[in-house]
């Protein structure tokens, strides 16, 4: 009994592994990101979270101000870890960022784990 159980068990999370392209934990492309509300809604969360961290540093550096999410991947993890490229302006001139944003929905949370200039 305990084998035909552990058998179903391990045949269900094969299933679900291949429906998540082959590889369970790996990163999975969004598409049409320009158009996604959340995404575009967690790049907003990012910059804000950034500018938030500025002035509790009472860093003399000018805020950030959003322009869009121009690309995005999702990874299953403890929840759903959002890797964004994000578009913004600084002084009113462009600039690009990386972000990486961990959700939990359950817990209704959202972090900001990392937010840096995009490396060239």
């Amino acid at each position: 009994m305990t084998l035909t159980i552990l058998l179903v068990t391990v045949t269900s999370l094969s299933i679900g592994a291949e429906s998540y392209r082959g590889m369970v934990g790996g990163r999975k492309e969004i598409e049409n990101v320009k158009g996604n509300e959340e995404v575009q809604e967690l790049g907003k969360f990012s910059v804000d979270e950034y500018n938030q961290r500025l002035k509790l540093k009472k860093e003399e550096e000018e805020g950030l101000e959003f322009v869009e999410v121009v690309g995005a991947e999702s990874q299953v993890v403890a929840g759903i870890k959002y890797y964004l490229k994000i578009s913004a302006t600084q002084n009113g001139s462009p600039r690009m960022f990386d972000s990486e944003v961990v959700v939990k929905p359950w817990l209704r949370c959202k972090k900001l784990l990392n937010f840096a200039p995009t490396s060239q």
